[in-house]
């Protein structure tokens, strides 16, 4: 499929935690405005990095009244680990079958190496900032934060 465009509507899924609990993005964006981003896999440099931004972030994010929410295709054993030894305080979901990144239009490279994708995603369900890089980890974050606290600035 191809990937959700601003002003598309985000697909909605429902993806089991690292605990194995579904969690559903409507039942997510009914309270907040979600920041989801695809990371390929933990434990990896450029993953650790990424996720490691948005942990040190996390704060903002949620003072601008959003919620952060990392997808990969890990099993919900490997999220335990990850986010236990990098201490994130944020839900990360299993895609083990790729289902969800199809969705969204995160695909595979080479075979082997998977888009790094984050999208912004408002109460209403629109995409409202989609950024993507294989090398600019901490742009996923500082591109998307002002996103967020505009739409925050807009909705007050």
């Amino acid at each position: 499929m191809p990937r959700p465009n601003v002003g598309d509507r985000a697909p909605d899924f429902t993806l089991p935690d690292a605990n194995g609990a579904p969690v559903r993005l409507g039942e997510l964006l009914s309270r907040k405005t979600v920041v989801l981003y695809f990371y390929p896999k933990d434990e990896t440099p450029g993953c650790t990095a990424e996720s490691c931004a948005f942990r040190d972030a996390y704060d903002d994010f949620t003072a601008a009244g959003a919620e952060v929410v990392g997808v990969s295709r890990d099993d919900g054993a490997s999220h335990q680990r990850f986010a236990t030894h990098h201490k994130l305080p944020f839900v990360l979901l299993s895609d083990p079958e790729g289902g969800v990144h199809d969705l969204y239009g995160v695909r595979s490279r080479l075979g082997f190496l998977r888009d790094r994708v984050t999208f912004v995603i408002d109460r209403a369900g629109i995409v409202r900032h989609v950024f993507t890089s294989m090398i600019d980890m901490q742009g996923h974050v500082k591109k998307a934060l002002p996103i967020v606290r505009e739409l925050v600035a807009r909705a007050g």
